[in-house]
């Protein structure tokens, strides 16, 4: 049975160097077995979502989402609520690209990326929802998280990471802290905060030490709270981010691994909370971890075993791989049986 692949791309991201590559990455899914199409995303709001839906109920087997995180997120808000999802690829070609960078997919080569599609190896990976909403990386409110809302984007594609920076050491002066009432796993925090923060992978804004400890698979949320709107104290615990992730036992900051969280803001305040990097909505909002919702291709090998769910899993979808780009080694395993 011919397997099918829509491939959904962004034609604007990585400074439009996907129009350039769409033939290689056709050809290199062609090559792996799928009869391939294309979509390529429009500025009408939902229409990203809209498609990654029509082609998972249309019973497509893959949706290659390529672009930035923004493009990932939209495509699995399209297929997360549904029954049965197909498989997902990821082609990296935006600003940060941190969902990739936790996959160990090649960043800014789309036919490179298209590759480890064609690898085989595949992993479960947690998908977070809020309220009805979903996102697959980040979600968080607070002062420290509005620098992501105010960086233009043609900012973001000029500068990259360093937009972020830039806009960050701008707002720090202005840091205040927000009345929160936040419930998780293990316990509750009511007072006030500059931040929290959720995380399901260990790459954030391009820095794989804010979360250093995420695993992927695992059903856990790596939770932050930034108790402090202190500008010396923020800066101190961006350098301790910076040289290790040493912010992780500090008191300043609560943190912890939770399935679940419920987020309020008493008092009348404004909590805007932050999906991915764009406006979610506001608080309240209740958000639950998906364990492994959604299968999705990745360089498995070179994730390292402590970042992933189970090492005996690695193994085994390594294994499965190998034996689907060699029926022979299948033939020799049963004999051997």
């Amino acid at each position: 049975m011919v397997k099918r692949a829509r491939l959904i791309y962004n034609p604007v991201s990585g400074h439009e160097i996907m129009e350039r590559n769409v033939a290689g990455v056709l050809s290199v899914l062609e090559d792996a077995g799928y009869e391939s199409s294309t979509f390529r995303t429009r500025p009408q709001e939902g229409s990203t979502e809209a498609e990654a839906a029509r082609v998972a109920e249309a019973g497509f087997d893959l949706i290659v989402a390529a672009g930035g995180d923004g493009t990932i997120n939209e495509v699995v808000n399209g297929i997360a609520g549904l029954p049965k999802r197909p498989m997902l690829g990821i082609i990296p070609v935006g600003t940060t690209n941190d969902y990739a960078r936790a996959l160990k997919i090649p960043r800014e080569d789309p036919v490179g990326a298209a590759k480890v599609i064609a690898k085989g190896e595949h992993i479960g990976v947690d998908i977070g929802r809020a309220n009805d909403t979903y996102f697959v990386n980040i979600a968080g409110g607070g002062n420290m998280m509005d620098l992501t809302y105010e960086v233009q984007s043609d900012v973001k594609s000029a500068l990259g990471y360093l937009a972020y920076l830039l806009k960050g050491a701008e707002m720090l002066p202005r840091m205040r802290p927000i009345p929160m009432h936040l419930a998780y796993d293990d316990g509750e925090y009511d007072g006030e905060a500059s931040m929290f923060f959720l995380s399901l992978t260990n790459s954030v804004g391009g820095l794989e030490t804010i979360a250093p400890d995420a695993v992927l698979g695992d059903g856990q949320f790596t939770l932050m709270i930034v108790k402090t709107a202190n500008l010396v104290e923020i800066v101190q615990l961006l350098t301790m981010v910076l040289t290790g992730g040493r912010h992780v036992n500090d008191d300043r900051i609560i943190y912890t691994q939770t399935r679940h969280l419920d987020v309020a803001a008493p008092h009348g305040e404004q909590l805007k909370v932050n999906l991915d990097g764009e406006y979610g909505g506001d608080a309240p909002m209740h958000f639950v971890n998906l364990k492994q919702h959604i299968q999705a291709f990745a360089n498995v090998a070179d994730i390292p075993d402590e970042a992933i769910a189970t090492q005996e899993a690695k193994k085994k979808l390594i294994e499965t791989a190998r034996t689907l780009k060699d029926p022979d080694q299948q033939v020799n395993s049963d004999n051997q049986q």
